[in-house]
C-alpha cells in the first residue's frame, strides 16, 4: 500500500512564536515520524506577497522558520522540506487551476469576503485595496496541495474551506482532462493548542503579545511576568478558566503537572510563583531548540543547502508530474507527430454525466449521479470522509455497480440501463 501523503506550509511574514509552536511546528514534527506517512513541508513565501511588501522581512522570516522547525526536529532525510518559490511548476499549476476554477467559487472565500465586508463598513468601494493576488490566494493554495497529491493537509477548522476549494478544483480539472489530481481531505486538528498571548487575546504578532521562541531565559521571565492575571492575594483560591498563564503552561506540561499547577491555584497560589513555574517548565523544553536554533541561525548557508535539497526531491515529484498535466490540457509539442483529431470540447464534456460530491449537515458525505439533463442516477449512502466517497466513484467508474454493493441508495424512477449507459460514457471519455 503507497502512504498517505500530507502536506503543511507556513507563510513566511513573521518571527516564530510559542504559540506557532504548540500549534504547528511541534505537532508537525511528531507527526513526521510516524510510520507509513510521506510528508511535506514548505516555506510559503509566495503567499507571504500576498500580506507583505517588506523584502527584508520575508527574508528574514524564511530564515527563522526554516530554522525553528529544523531545530525542533524536523528531519530533511525522511520528509520532503523546501521553499514554495523553488519550485516553478507550482505557479505554473495554479495558471492551469485558474482556468477551471469558476469565479464564483472564489467570490464566497473567507478572507475576500472579510475584506469586501470591512470595506462595506467603511463605506468603500468593495474591492478597495484588495489585491488579485489576495483574491487568487485559494487557487495558489490548491496548487500548493495539488502538485504533490497530498492526501491530508492538517489544518484548523478555520481553513476547511480552503481545502474543499481545493477538492473543487480537482474534480474540476479531472473533469475535463482525466483522472490526474488527487482531491485532498482535511485532517481537522481537534487536539492542537491555541495560546493565549501576554493581553490574553490570542498568541499572534497582529497583536503584539506574543513570545518568541528564540526568547532568551531572562526576556522570557521579563515577557510572563507581563501576562496579564486578576487581582487575587496569595493564599485566595485562583480559577484555571480563562487563565492565560494556566492555558500556556497546559501547552507544555504533562498531565500530573498540569493537575499540579492545577491544585496550587485552588490552594491560592501568589502569581508571581504561578509564573516562575511556567518560565522553568517552559524553559526546560524550550532551551535545548533555542541552542540548535541559534547555531543555525548563524549559519544561513547550511540552511539554503538543505531547502535547495529538499527543493531537488520536490521537483523530481512535480517536473515530471507537470509534464503530464502539460500534456493533458493539450500543450503538447508539434514534433512528435501528427496532431490528433480534436478532442471533445468543454462544452461537450460539460454535457456527459456527472458524479457531484457534497456535504450534507449531518456531517456525513455523500455522492450522486446526475445526467447530463440533470436527473439523479444513483444516490449514495453516507461515508464518514470525501476520501471514501471519492474511492466509491472511482469504484464504480472502473469495476461497475457491483463495485458499490452496499453503498448505494436506492433512486425509484433511474432504470439499470440509464445507469449502465452513463458509467459507460464516463468510461468512454476518460479512455
Amino acid at each position: 500500500m503507497s502512504p498517505t501523503r500530507f502536506l503543511t506550509g507556513i507563510t513566511t511574514t513573521g518571527t516564530p512564536h510559542l504559540g506557532n509552536y504548540v500549534g504547528s511546528i511541534r505537532p508537525s514534527v511528531a507527526a513526521s515520524r510516524a510510520p507509513g506517512v510521506q510528508s511535506f513541508y514548505f516555506l510559503a513565501d509566495y503567499h507571504a506577497l500576498i500580506k507583505c511588501d517588506d523584502p527584508a522581512r520575508i527574508q528574514r522570516s524564511t530564515l527563522e522558520i526554516a530554522a525553528s522547525w529544523l531545530a525542533a526536529g524536523l528531519d530533511p532525510e525522511r520528509v520532503t522540506f523546501y521553499r514554495q518559490s523553488d519550485i516553478p511548476e507550482i505557479p505554473e499549476l495554479t495558471w492551469l487551476l485558474t482556468c477551471v476554477t469558476g469565479k464564483g467559487l472564489l467570490n464566497r472565500a473567507h478572507a475576500y469576503k472579510a475584506a469586501v465586508d470591512r470595506n462595506n463598513a467603511a463605506g468603500e468601494d468593495p474591492d478597495a485595496d484588495v489585491t488579485a493576488g489576495l483574491f487568487m490566494y485559494p487557487v495558489l493554495m490548491g496548487a500548493d496541495i495539488l502538485m504533490f497529491r497530498a492526501h491530508k493537509v492538517p489544518v484548523g477548522r478555520d481553513q476547511i474551506q480552503h481545502i474543499e476549494m481545493a477538492r473543487d478544483m480537482a474534480q474540476r480539472f479531472n473533469h475535463l482532462y482525466g483522472e490526474h489530481l488527487v482531491p485532498p481531505e482535511a485532517a481537522i486538528e481537534e487536539n492542537v493548542a491555541t495560546l493565549p498571548g501576554l493581553d490574553g487575546r490570542k498568541m499572534s504578532k497582529s497583536y503584539d503579545n506574543t513570545i518568541p521562541l528564540s526568547t532568551p531565559r531572562a526576556q522570557l521571565h521579563r515577557l510572563v511576568a507581563g501576562i496579564v492575571t486578576d487581582s487575587r492575594a496569595p493564599g485566595e483560591p485562583k480559577e484555571v478558566e480563562g487563565s492565560a498563564l494556566f492555558q500556556i503552561y497546559q501547552a507544555f506540561a504533562s498531565e500530573e503537572e498540569t493537575a499540579a499547577l492545577r491544585q496550587a491555584y485552588a490552594d491560592g497560589i501568589a502569581w508571581g510563583d504561578a509564573k516562575q513555574l511556567l518560565v522553568e517548565r517552559v524553559e526546560r523544553e524550550i532551551a535545548p531548540l533555542r541552542t540548535r536554533y541559534e547555531a543555525l541561525i548563524a549559519d544561513p548557508r547550511r540552511i539554503e543547502a538543505i531547502l535547495q535539497a529538499g527543493a531537488a526531491k520536490a521537483r523530481a515529484i512535480a517536473t515530471p508530474f507537470m509534464r503530464t498535466l502539460r500534456e493533458a490540457v493539450g500543450l503538447r509539442s508539434l514534433a512528435l507527430g501528427a496532431v490528433p483529431a480534436q478532442p471533445a470540447t468543454k462544452a461537450a464534456k460539460a454535457a456527459l454525466p456527472a458524479f457531484k460530491q457534497y456535504r450534507e449537515s449531518d456531517g456525513k458525505f455523500y455522492f450522486k449521479l446526475v445526467s447530463p439533463h440533470g436527473k439523479v442516477l444513483l444516490q449514495s449512502l453516507a461515508f464518514d470522509s470525501p476520501r471514501e466517497a471519492g474511492q466509491c466513484i472511482a469504484d464504480l467508474q472502473q469495476q461497475g455497480l457491483e463495485a458499490a454493493t452496499g453503498r448505494l441508495a436506492p433512486v425509484a424512477d433511474a432504470t439499470p440501463g440509464e445507469i449502465a449507459d452513463a458509467l459507460r460514457a464516463l468510461q468512454s471519455a476518460a479512455d
